[in-house]
């Protein structure tokens, strides 16, 4: 029997104002209560209010999944529903992730769940990974896999070192933030990722001094010339699901003409040899 006990609502209270590095005097000004109340509540002597949960979670910018967590370490059932994307309930969610995905395209562009899963793309993220071998897209893929695995991106990159440097970052941040247990053991897994074979690493980056108007572009080498493209990330406004709150959708746009000539190049060759596979399956 697994005896191990949830922690008490009151330490995940002391845990998350700590992760945002606030003082007991920040948190409760920010929220508009006591700092003694505050104590009281993160020590136990005080059991917090549903609305008092709610609030603070609020404040404190607390995932909804964690929230969720928080409310029921305190007594209360969870305030926000957790859908499957397949369900009817996300039917409009959907939809519209469809309808981005595919007005983007010839451009890449792709859905990610919280561990940065891709559950969606489009035609152009299909053209882009062509080469990446099958181990790394299935069962689903992952971007920091995708991009940092020296058989994945990694191998193809000109400021490999410059790109590396950026995911790794972006990932670190993002467990400081959230205390996500699985998002840490995927850093702890790419983070000891090998270079690829034959890579020069001196000297570092040498084609990623290029000028640009992005700090860290996406410098991509293939047999028809360099790409280089930069990418912007949506969210869905004031989710109410869990699922949804922890959905991202990426897109990559190209920084010259060259890229967004291939890119279309690229899209193109996809299409034929998917409706050239189509119809040898139907014949």
């Amino acid at each position: 029997m697994d005896t191990r006990r949830a922690p008490a609502a009151g330490v995940l209270l002391r845990d998350w104002r700590q992760r945002r590095r606030l003082s007991q005097l920040a948190l409760a000004n920010y929220a508009e209560t006591s700092t003694r109340h505050l104590s009281y509540l993160e020590t136990g002597r005080a059991r917090p209010s549903r609305a008092m949960v709610i609030h603070l979670s609020t404040v404190l910018e607390i995932p909804l999944r964690e929230r969720n967590a928080l409310l029921l370490a305190a007594g209360y059932a969870p305030e926000y529903r957790e859908s499957d994307l397949d369900d009817d309930y996300m039917r409009s969610v959907r939809f519209a992730l469809d309808t981005m995905l595919k007005s983007h395209e010839p451009y890449p562009a792709f859905v990610i769940d919280r561990f940065w899963n891709v559950v969606a793309s489009n035609r152009g993220m299909t053209a882009l990974m062509d080469e990446v071998p099958a181990h790394l897209m299935d069962p689903r893929p992952n971007v920091f896999r995708l991009v940092l695995h020296p058989d994945g991106l990694s191998s193809r990159l000109i400021n490999r070192g410059q790109v590396r440097a950026y995911f790794l970052e972006r990932l670190s941040h993002q467990v400081i933030s959230t205390g996500d247990a699985d998002l840490r053991a995927l850093h702890d897994e790419v983070v000891r990722y090998p270079a690829p074979k034959d890579s020069d690493e001196s000297p570092p980056d040498a084609d990623a001094m290029l000028p640009s108007p992005v700090q860290v572009p996406l410098r991509i080498r293939t047999p028809d010339g360099d790409m280089s493209m930069f990418s912007t990330m949506a969210t869905f406004g004031a989710p109410a699901d869990v699922t949804l709150s922890e959905l991202a959708i990426e897109f990559f746009y190209p920084l010259d003409e060259f890229t967004d000539r291939l890119i279309h190049r690229l899209v193109e060759h996809e299409t034929r040899s998917s409706d050239d596979r189509a119809d040898s399956s139907r014949h």
